[in-house]
């Protein structure tokens, strides 16, 4: 089961927290953004009622622990700056997906590195997960740049596995091992 017990998990200028319902309107303001889902499995948001009901899934999910949905803000000032996750949780084989999303007005600051850290971090440490998985868009050049500086190793090309709004896209499927982890540099 994945949990959060602590209120958040630390890095140097951001935190990792659980959402709250009244991170909706900044949920609905990053998935509305067009660049921000260009590479998502789903269109962008159109109305805020989804983010709503995002919102209330993911208050379900902590309940039952099968999905661990966060919120990442910055420590300077609490703003909502991205989301991160664990998904896909197989327990026999302590394995889980990643997932993972930055407001477009935070692009390029580092903030989803050391969110990402905190979160791999306590999925291997306080989760004891074995494996990390992530399945991308081999045109998002920023997210395989992001899963490479933590380690991930890309293991598999699937083509044409989404479409979305009529476009159909690859995915290219990422892994990290708990004992990658630890071997890898600060």
């Amino acid at each position: 089961m994945l949990a959060l017990e602590e209120e958040f998990l630390p890095a140097a200028r951001v935190r990792v927290r659980r959402f709250t319902e009244a991170d909706a309107g900044a949920l609905f303001g990053m998935y509305s953004h067009p660049e921000v889902m260009r590479y998502w499995s789903r269109p962008a948001m159109t109305d805020v009622a989804e983010a709503d009901a995002l919102i209330r899934k993911i208050l379900e999910d902590y309940e039952t622990g099968a999905n661990l949905p966060l919120v990442i803000e910055r420590s300077s000032d609490n703003a909502f700056v991205g989301n991160c996750t664990l998904h896909h949780f197989h327990e026999a084989c302590r394995r889980a997906e990643i997932g993972y999303s930055l407001a477009r007005a935070y692009w390029g600051r580092g903030y989803m590195h050391e969110a990402l850290q905190a979160l791999v971090s306590h999925a291997f440490g306080r989760l004891d997960l074995n494996r990390l998985e992530a399945d991308i868009d081999p045109r998002n050049v920023a997210s395989a740049r992001s899963l490479e500086r933590l380690g991930f190793v890309k293991e598999g090309h699937l083509r044409e596995r989404w479409i979305v709004n009529g476009e159909v896209s690859d995915t290219w499927l990422y892994g990290l091992l708990r004992s990658d982890w630890r071997r890898a540099p600060e």
